[in-house]
């Protein structure tokens, strides 16, 4: 688990277990830092809440606490109307844990058991489908059938109360294989019809649907930092792929049925999202994926209370409270990017990867006047003519067409639900990729709060100007990662207005895309350099 850890320990092999006193007095206090990371099952009254519910506090021997809603259901108890616990963000354990019950939850959350079955889950988590069952049973109380039908009626009851589709092409969005299968799951949950979900929707405050895009809010945990990501997605936008208009981010995105454009708007206390889907059925894993991308779930207040005790990396958090990691949507796409960025700018990096997005990534229409027109390449496609397009050093390109290819066939996989020891081998078996690459790739794409980018030379060369020791950064852990992006905002505080030392205030029009004129991002060793 990621925070404030004595209501939802962690134990000695990884797996989350939960204080019942631990967890009465989150409930008692109302406390929303746990919303998402437990829910409360109140037998009484049949139904199931998250902690700060505003209802009034059951006794204590009516209550019990599970780790997911899916247990929740799976033992008859219906969702809250009053605090609708499955509109909590998702447990920051699930998006950064290592056992076996977090990566599967990640790989579930991204609809894998919906479009392959419990085979395709236990395949991409290389383990038999009968100990990922049990696993996840005796782990989360539920599952990975059950844990996919919560996520499924979750999805449906955002679609539902979100937009005016209709509840047929909803059914078929979220995930459900027939009419009578969503009716029937609705009413489980919900207690309610779809139809009637509707009706108690507040239609004033609510986003809808326009056309093909769907609008959602998405929820977070606070403090939250927008103008670091601003900064981050607006730095390393690539023409064709990425957009930041100083406003929104906007990028397109490979998905399962086809392709989705994304767009964010982030602020202080949400963030408004759009998806643009040929297939609705891909609005679910794009949603997933954008949390990931801006790292929402993260239990920032007890990552900045852990690290603002430290007399070094405490001034820095103090300054800029609730900075996130960025993640990845894609495991090949970010791959690919950081390999093409070594030992070069910011801004030449953009231009060799927008080369590939234009020359070899699939045509996409844009949304709107968005200058969205392309998806990232394939591994096959940058296998077979990476050699065509690529420009620098031949190592540096024979190493990424190389990786492409190995990915191609299949002999190397990127996905979210793998080990951190697992991907980060891996990778160093490949030619030209070296410790910081695979330290960067595996911080971003498996979401590891714990990897400090000690190789990268501005934050290095930053440390010894503050006097920060990073040979002994133990006193760290788990949080390295946040460490890192620390060390990164403050260096290039002096030439980007947006990341100085107090956070900026909400929106007020300054365009974040101004940065380093030096073009600094975070840099390798020189040995490195393939």
């Amino acid at each position: 688990m990621t925070a404030a850890a004595p209501v939802v320990p962690t134990g000695p092999d990884g797996v989350v277990g939960l204080d019942f006193d631990g967890c009465y007095r989150a409930l008692a206090a109302r406390d929303r830092r746990f919303d998402g990371q437990f829910f409360v099952t109140v037998s009484s009254t049949g139904i199931y809440c998250r902690p700060s519910c505003p209802a009034i506090r059951p006794r204590r021997e009516n209550v019990d606490f599970v780790l997911t809603a899916a247990a929740a259901q799976q033992r008859g108890f219906r969702a809250c109307r009053r605090c609708l616990p499955d509109a909590v963000p998702g447990s920051p354990h699930w998006d950064v844990g290592t056992d076996l019950a977090s990566r599967a939850m990640r790989l579930i959350g991204d609809g894998v058991v919906d479009r392959e079955g419990v085979d395709g889950l236990a395949r991409a988590l290389g383990y038999s489908v009968r100990h990922v069952t049990r696993v996840l049973g005796e782990h989360l109380g539920a599952g990975p059938l059950a844990l996919a039908r919560a996520h499924r009626a979750t999805s449906a009851r955002l679609l539902i109360q979100c937009t005016s589709m209709s509840m047929s092409d909803i059914a078929f969005a979220a995930g459900f294989a027939s009419i009578r299968q969503f009716n029937d799951t609705i009413r489980e949950v919900f207690d309610e019809t779809p139809t009637a979900l509707r009706r108690r929707a507040d239609t004033t405050r609510t986003p809808r649907t326009d056309g093909t895009t769907v609008r959602l809010r998405l929820g977070l945990r606070r403090p939250f930092a927008p103008a670091w990501l601003d900064w981050f997605l607006a730095g390393h936008a690539v023409d064709g792929l990425e957009h930041h208009d100083g406003t929104a981010f906007h990028r397109a995105m490979t998905t399962p049925h086809g392709h989705v454009i994304v767009s964010a708007e982030l602020h202080d206390q949400h963030v408004d999202a759009a998806v643009t889907a040929g297939d609705l059925r891909d609005l679910g894993p794009s949603i997933h994926r954008l949390r990931r991308l801006l790292d929402l779930d993260a239990d920032a207040e007890a990552v900045d209370d852990a690290l603002a005790a430290d007399p070094e990396i405490g001034p820095l958090v103090g300054a800029w409270p609730g900075i996130r990691v960025p993640g990845a949507v894609d495991g090949f796409e970010t791959l690919v990017r950081t390999m093409v960025g070594q030992q070069i700018s910011l801004a030449a990096a953009r231009t060799h990867v927008g080369r590939l997005v234009t020359t070899l990534g699939e045509p996409v229409d844009a949304a709107g006047d968005l200058p969205v027109t392309h998806l990232f390449p394939t591994a096959a496609a940058i296998a077979e003519r990476g050699h065509e397009v690529l420009r620098g050093p031949r190592r540096r390109m024979a190493a990424i067409v190389g990786v492409a290819r190995t990915v191609a066939d299949g002999a190397l996989t990127l996905h979210p639900a793998m080990e951190s020891a697992e991907l980060r081998e891996a990778l160093l078996a490949q030619p030209g990729i070296g410790r910081w690459t695979a330290d960067y790739v595996v911080m971003r794409v498996l979401r590891d709060p714990d990897i400090l980018l000690d190789g990268d030379l501005v934050l290095r060369r930053h440390a010894d100007a503050l006097g920060i020791d990073l040979r002994d950064t133990s006193r760290w852990s788990p949080w390295r990662s946040y460490v890192s992006m620390h060390l990164w905002r403050d260096a290039l505080a002096p030439t980007v207005p947006t990341l100085r030392p107090s956070p900026p205030a909400p929106r007020d029009g300054t365009d974040p895309t101004v940065r380093a004129s030096d073009g600094r991002q975070p840099h390798h060793d020189p040995e490195e350099n393939p």
